[in-house]
């Protein structure tokens, strides 16, 4: 959501702390700013709410704002609304400054110390404590990295940190512990930054800190150390990486290479959001808590590829005790509603300018349900503008017409949802803490599950002549196999449908014969038993099966029958690995019949006319 930047440098910094601010506008904010060291010493720091562009007239309408270091912020509003004082970089003193991304869930305790101990606050946020934590040890004594170590020593939750100090220019000081941190080395400069984008532009070396470290830089010294001040190896990379993130590179096209994005975009999803055991539920806006208490009932709308992401929530949400309905957004605009007390409407959106999604939303409202949460990929979208609650995903751009990264983040951030709404249904914190550790374990599953790629594309040939599909997936696998009809038919032209397994003998198995590829996805869950009974019906009729199966449900291939082993996964995410191989059997399946994969006919990637 938020972004860090910081320069060192022997020429101006300003320049380069606002191209990287502009390269992390993907991650989504409601504010800016920036604070730098000038060369008389004295610290200068310019805020504004809303977009770059009102940053950078407040820069143009200033006295100048000038140095060789410098760190600069975009904030996405969880404590405290998008304000100019609730905007990074904070300072304390005139000396101090400070950016932060994460949430402090200890801040109220270390806020009422403080004042107690006679500091000052001028912001709602919690990163405000942090400043006047190091600022007081300061006061007190400490020099500089030991009031940092002394001030992180007290927090808890997950932040990335950049910090300066007016009386030590040519000197940041950054923390690392849940939120990502890295630092980028050039000739003569040096910087630290949220994400990688914000440097490419200068740099392509780069280290990457981990959780604990404490990073101490200058011009030319990259100096890092743990909480105790113990010296930490970590290694140099180069990143590939180019200023243009949204080239091909060496893939042959956008979907190829979203596909194939989607480990670190799950990843970039959950960073900040999560702790060891928990998830931190102020990510959804300053007033999550006071309405996420008083719902009772969740009502999602979306369309496409999003809906099918609903469907999935609907069995994460209802599994935990939260009732929920899911319904296609232009459906909904289509009849009158008996509202539910205390709904909350969630709207899915890739690019939050659907119309039918803005529309069910405003209806909504109209209609009298309570409150609102988008899910969504684009911060200066309508849909975000619209909502009371936002969370966004981290999908990065998309190009393909096809989704593929956004619908994945999308489940990641439904997960998230469903367990922060799970606590009022009754889940226990070592129940939340398991299900916090599978998703720390999910971007490294979605690499596991792409390494299939290679027996997909063979199975994919079996398609080159065929004109129609049938998909098959029963419980919360049904809208992952309706999600892998949609790509297919999307982007190879092959007419795909999806049932649940179960509806079989109740008409589809009329089309079954040996023309007719029906895939299918088998997880070790409960409904195993039934689904192998379908797989069954199926072979006796001649159909020819494409399983992509849980390798702990021991099925193997043999007459009319393949099965792709997926590693074994918990079931908690196991709707999100098995997209995966659909995803790339849609899209080996589209390159053989030679389509226009990224740009198929008649679609568009924003449908905004109803």
């Amino acid at each position: 959501m938020c972004g860090i930047i910081g320069a060192i440098s022997k020429a101006d910094v300003l320049p380069i702390l606002l191209d990287g601010l502009k390269r992390l506008e993907y991650r989504g904010y409601d504010s800016s700013g920036l604070a730098i060291i000038q060369e008389k010493g004295s610290l200068s720091r310019l805020r504004a709410p809303g977009k770059l562009i009102e940053l950078e007239r407040t820069i143009d309408a200033s006295e100048g704002i000038h140095g060789r270091t410098g760190i600069a912020h975009t904030r996405w509003a969880t404590h405290g609304p998008p304000t100019e004082n609730n905007a990074h970089p904070h300072v304390s003193g005139e000396r101090i400054a400070l950016v932060c991304n994460g949430i402090v869930e200890n801040h109220e305790e270390l806020r009422n110390w403080l004042v107690d101990e006679g500091m000052d606050f001028h912001s709602e946020t919690d990163t405000e404590v942090i400043v006047n934590l190091i600022r007081l040890h300061m006061d007190r004594g400490s020099d500089f990295m030991s009031a940092v170590r002394e001030s992180i020593g007290a927090l808890k939750g997950a932040y990335a940190l950049g910090i300066v100090n007016a009386d030590e220019p040519g000197r940041i000081i950054g923390a690392r512990r849940g939120s990502p941190l890295i630092v980028g080395v050039g000739k003569d400069e040096t910087y630290l930054a949220s994400d990688i984008s914000a440097l490419i532009a200068h740099t392509r070396d780069f280290i990457v800190l981990e959780n604990g470290d404490i990073v101490d830089i200058d011009q030319n010294r990259v100096t890092i150390t743990d909480l105790d001040g113990r010296p930490q190896d970590r290694d140099m990379r180069t990143s590939t990486l180019s200023p243009r993130s949204t080239e091909l590179g060496n893939h042959r096209h956008y979907m190829e290479k979203e596909i194939h994005e989607q480990g670190q975009a799950a990843s970039d999803t959950l960073e900040g959001r999560i702790t060891a055991r928990r998830v931190l539920e102020a990510c959804f806006g300053t007033e999550a808590k006071r309405i996420f208490d008083k719902t009772r009932a969740i009502q999602i709308l979306a369309c496409g590829t999003s809906y099918h992401a609903g469907l999935v929530a609907r069995y994460w949400l209802e599994d935990l005790g939260i009732p929920c309905q899911v319904e296609i957004a232009s459906e909904f605009l289509s009849r009158k509603h008996a509202v539910p007390r205390d709904c909350l409407v969630v709207a899915l959106s890739q690019s939050g300018e659907t119309i039918d999604t803005l529309s069910s939303v405003a209806y909504a409202k109209e209609c009298g349900y309570a409150h609102s949460l988008a899910i969504c990929n684009a911060p200066d979208s309508s849909l975000v503008r619209d909502s009371e609650l936002v969370l966004m995903t981290h999908a990065g751009p998309e190009i393909g017409v096809a989704s593929t990264k956004a619908f994945v983040t999308q489940l990641v951030a439904l997960r998230l949802f469903a367990i922060v709404m799970g606590r009022r249904a009754g889940l226990d914190m070592a129940e939340e803490s398991k299900l916090v550790r599978e998703l720390r374990e999910l971007p490294a599953r979605i690499e596991s599950a792409l390494e299939l790629e290679s027996a997909i594309q063979a199975i994919a040939e079996q398609f080159a002549n065929k004109q129609h599909a049938l998909f098959l997936g029963r419980g919360i696998h049904y809208p992952i196999a309706l999600e892998g009809a949609l790509k297919l038919k999307e982007i190879s032209y092959v007419h795909a449908e999806a049932y649940p397994a179960g509806e079989l003998k109740h008409g589809p198995l009329a089309l079954v014969d040996s023309e007719m590829p029906v895939v299918s996805v088998a997880p070790n869950d409960m409904q195993l038993g039934k689904l192998k009974g379908n797989i069954e019906e199926v072979r006796a009729r001649g159909g020819k099966l494409i399983v992509f199966a849980d390798s702990d449900t021991r099925l193997s291939s043999r007459e009319n029958l393949q099965v792709i082993n997926v590693a074994s996964v918990e079931s908690s995410i196991a709707p999100i690995i098995f997209t995966i191989p659909l995803q790339l059997l849609a899209y080996h399946v589209a390159l053989i019949k030679g389509t226009d994969i990224d740009k198929p006919r008649n679609l568009a990637k924003s449908v905004t006319v109803e």
